[in-house]
Order: structure tokens, then C-alpha cells, then sequence
């Protein structure tokens, strides 16, 4: 694997890290800001419309910019974002930090995937995907808890002031390791859009909002399940937490390598085991040991699917792949709050705090559908495509020397009727 990864690696380490560290923090912000905790959300959900608006209108911005130079732009706006977090003064300034520093997270990541993919042979695009959003699940075994470790020791300012730094370091690493990119020649606003006309494109938005809001719907209200119905500590569920994102790296990496060979069997083989195993927590919530195996499978099987999704989009929108990819990015953030609004629901209605699961594995049920029926347009394309060629050598098969009559594919050389 090139060099070069390692910097889009660093970057999208940062960009997990400001994404999740909030949720650590929320208590002490608001208590900070003087609001409450429901209001202090708001600092969660103003990043992922960040990352909804921005992965669109800025890829299509930039589609005549080098992607190198697109790459450091966004990482510029990124170390901005959390700069502002740093020094914000009151509850809606905060909120407009937050929002700012969402707004390059689908772009870097949507152009950073092309880049990475361009930087090795295509059997090995799966890897190279992966290899850059490993450094966002890291983040979720080193980042996010060191990050609230220092906010809660010191002031969350620090965490924010800490990630803008891992935004510089990555800034000069991209800027020195990712090789120069040609410059777009043809690129149009008309021409991107083109690739949104196709069903499969459309199929792999829906595979991501289902398939993947089916681990947010769980991933939301995790630290109430370990604490209040598996009996951990918040401390012991601190550290689970960690544990999850260790399964969350291990199935990136994993996913990259399987989507190398074959990215659809990949989605439906982890889609179904993300659903199995999210229908395990019924059976294994109340047992400390068991739930903490399920807590890992759950990152493991829910990030071991996105290199092929990845590579999907890459394949599906070949006029747009910046702008494909970036937009993906923002159906993660919609399969993030459909996710979370879903679990929220069920326990709100007095079905407990194991029901999100279960309504995770729904959902991760109705992306595998959608997976299928991606699948099957597929296998009828290739099959449209194979009889259009057989017609094609069949009946326009030039004339043998001498200049005997071609044969029709329908007949036999002494069949002259007709």
C-alpha cells in the first residue's frame, strides 16, 4: 500500500475523532455553555448537516480543482472548524463551529476514496479504501476516549484545540505524500448529474441509509444498555466502547480485502451477519461476558461493508466519482439520524433498551433487499449484454472468402429456406 494513505489515514483520524469526541463531552459543554443536554445535542446534530450539505455543494464547487488541492482545502476548512470550536463564546456561535467543521467531512472523504483508489491497481481499490478509513475508526479506540479524558481533566476547549492539531499534521502530510493530481478536464455540472439518473446509484444511497442506519440505531443507545441492563460501570462501558471500535477497524480492513475480490457478496454476506448479530443482543444483554463478544461483532460486521460500498459507487458513477462518493457520506449522516430517531422511538414507546436492536436488524434486513435487488439489475445487465453480443457475432458475421453467404447463428450451413 502507497505511502500516501498513511496521510489520508492521519486526516480522517482527526475527522472521527471532532465527529464522535462531542458525544463524550456533551455534559461538560452544556454545563460550559449553560444549556441543557437536550439543547447541547445540537452541537451533534449541526456537524452531521455539516456533512449533509457541504459533501455536495463543495464537491461540485471544486469538480474543476486538482483533487490534492481540494483534499488540502477541506482540511484547511476542517482545522478552521475546530479553531472556532476552540474559541467560541456562546451556544449559537458553538453551534456555527460545529457546523463548519461538518462541512468538509463528505467532500475530504468522498475525493479522498477516488484518490486512494487511483493510487493502486483496481484489485487492490478495496484495500487501498480502506486503508484511509481505518484512521477514522482508530479513532474510535484512541481518539474519541483520549479525547474525552482531556476535556474532562482539563477543559473540552483542549480536545478541540488537540484535533485542530492532528488537522495540521495531516495538512502537511497530505501535502507532502499524496502525489500530484491531474487537473479535471471535462468536468461539468450536466456530466456529474448524469450518474444520478441511474436506478443503481439510487440502490447503493438505499443499501447505505438501511444497512448502515441498522448499527447507528444500536450504536446511539449503547452506554444505557451496558450500564443500566448489562451492569457495567460507566467507566467498564467507556471502555467497551473502545472495544467496539477495535471490531470497527478490524472489519474495515477485513472488508477491504473481501471487496477486492468480490464487493457484492461482501454486502450481502456482512449486511446478513449484521443482522444476526444484532438479534443476538436478546439473548446475550444481561450476561457481562456475552455482550461484550456481541458489542465486537457489532463494529466488526457494521464498518466491514463500506470499501465495498465504496467501490460500488466508484464502479456506478464512473462520470461522477468524486461527487458519488462525497454524497455517500451524507446518506451515512441520513442513515445516522434515521437510525437514532428509529431506537429512540421503540424505547420512548416501552419496548426497552435491547429494542433498538432489534429494529436494527430490520433495517439491516431491508438494505440486504435493496442489496439483492442492486445485485440482480446487475446479472440482468450482463445478460442483456451477452445476448446483444451473440446477436452481433451471430448475424453480422462478415462474408467467408470466395464470397460465400455468411451463416446465420439460426441455422445450419445447408439450411437455405427463407
Amino acid at each position: 500500500m502507497p505511502v500516501a494513505l498513511l496521510a489520508l489515514a492521519i486526516a480522517a483520524f482527526g475527522i472521527g475523532t471532532t465527529e464522535f469526541v462531542m458525544m463524550g463531552l456533551l455534559p461538560e459543554v452544556a454545563a460550559d455553555m449553560d444549556v441543557t443536554i437536550s439543547a447541547a445535542g445540537g452541537y451533534i446534530s449541526l456537524y452531521a448537516l455539516g456533512v449533509v450539505v457541504g459533501a455536495p455543494l463543495l464537491t461540485v464547487a471544486g469538480m474543476r480543482v486538482r483533487r490534492k488541492t481540494m483534499l488540502l482545502s477541506m482540511l484547511g476548512l476542517f482545522i478552521v472548524g475546530n479553531l472556532l470550536s476552540v474559541v467560541a463564546p456562546t451556544h449559537l456561535s458553538l453551534l456555527g463551529a460545529r457546523f463548519i467543521a461538518g462541512l468538509p467531512h463528505g467532500t475530504f472523504f468522498g475525493i479522498g476514496a477516488v484518490v486512494a483508489a487511483s493510487l493502486v491497481s483496481r484489485d487492490k481499490r478495496g484495500r487501498a479504501i480502506s486503508m484511509m478509513f481505518v484512521g477514522l475508526t482508530v479513532a474510535n479506540i484512541i481518539g474519541v476516549p483520549l479525547g474525552t479524558l482531556l476535556g474532562q481533566a482539563i477543559n473540552w476547549r483542549w480536545t478541540f484545540g488537540f484535533v485542530a492539531l492532528i488537522g495540521a499534521v495531516a495538512l502537511v502530510a497530505v501535502s507532502a505524500l499524496v502525489p500530484r493530481q491531474a487537473k479535471p478536464t471535462e468536468a461539468s455540472l450536466r456530466g456529474e448529474m448524469t450518474a444520478f439518473k441511474r436506478p443503481q446509484v439510487w440502490l447503493a444511497f438505499a443499501v447505505v441509509v438501511f444497512g448502515f442506519g441498522a448499527m447507528f440505531s444500536f450504536y446511539s443507545y449503547i452506554k444505557p444498555l451496558l450500564v443500566q441492563v448489562s451492569g457495567y460501570t460507566p467507566v467498564g462501558a467507556t471502555v467497551l466502547l473502545a472495544l467496539f471500535g477495535t471490531g470497527m477497524t478490524l472489519g474495515t480492513v477485513l472488508g477491504g480485502r473481501l471487496a477486492d475480490h468480490s464487493p457484492m457478496r461482501t454486502l450481502y454476506g456482512f449486511l446478513t451477519a449484521l443482522a444476526i448479530v444484532l438479534m443476538m443482543f436478546t439473548f446475550t444483554a444481561e450476561n457481562t461476558v456475552l455482550v461484550a463478544a456481541n458489542v465486537f461483532l457489532v463494529g466488526l460486521t457494521g464498518f466491514a461493508a463500506i470499501p465495498s460500498i465504496q467501490a460500488r459507487i466508484l464502479d456506478q458513477a464512473k462520470e461522477a466519482p468524486s461527487l458519488g462518493s462525497a454524497s455517500i457520506q451524507s446518506t451515512f449522516n441520513i442513515a445516522n439520524s434515521l437510525g437514532a430517531y428509529l431506537g429512540g422511538l421503540v424505547i420512548a414507546a416501552g419496548f426497552g433498551l435491547i429494542a433498538p436492536s432489534w429494529v436494527g436488524a430490520i433495517l439491516a434486513l431491508v438494505g440486504l433487499a435493496f442489496a439483492a435487488l442492486s445485485g440482480r439489475l446487475d446479472r440482468l445487465g450482463h445478460a442483456a449484454g451477452t445476448t446483444s453480443t451473440e446477436e452481433v457475432h451471430g448475424r453480422h458475421t462478415a462474408p467467408a472468402r470466395g464470397g460465400a453467404e455468411p451463416v446465420d447463428a439460426g441455422r445450419g450451413p445447408g439450411d437455405r429456406s427463407g
